[in-house]
């Protein structure tokens, strides 16, 4: 449950972060930034688990985290192009 917790709340910072690296003009509001930072979150801790970087249930450290975002961020930018 820890756990849980410890990646919505480092995904909430990291979005915003994400957000602010990431060049370009996205036009989302913070709440979908806030969320696509804790899907990268959450994305980056089942990468990380399943590279062996994190135990199961491990909390995802912060630049993971972001990388992720930044990740979803581009194939949402990828998408919506379309």
């Amino acid at each position: 449950m820890m756990s849980l917790l410890g990646t919505l709340i480092i995904g909430l910072i990291v979005g915003l972060i994400a957000r602010a690296i990431k060049p370009g003009n996205d036009s989302m509001g913070w709440i979908m930034t806030t969320v696509l930072g804790v899907a990268g979150s959450f994305v980056a801790g089942y990468l990380g688990a399943a590279l062996g970087l994190y135990a199961p249930g491990q909390p995802v450290g912060f630049i993971a985290s972001v990388i992720g975002a930044i990740l979803l961020l581009v194939v949402v930018g990828l998408i919506r192009k379309k």
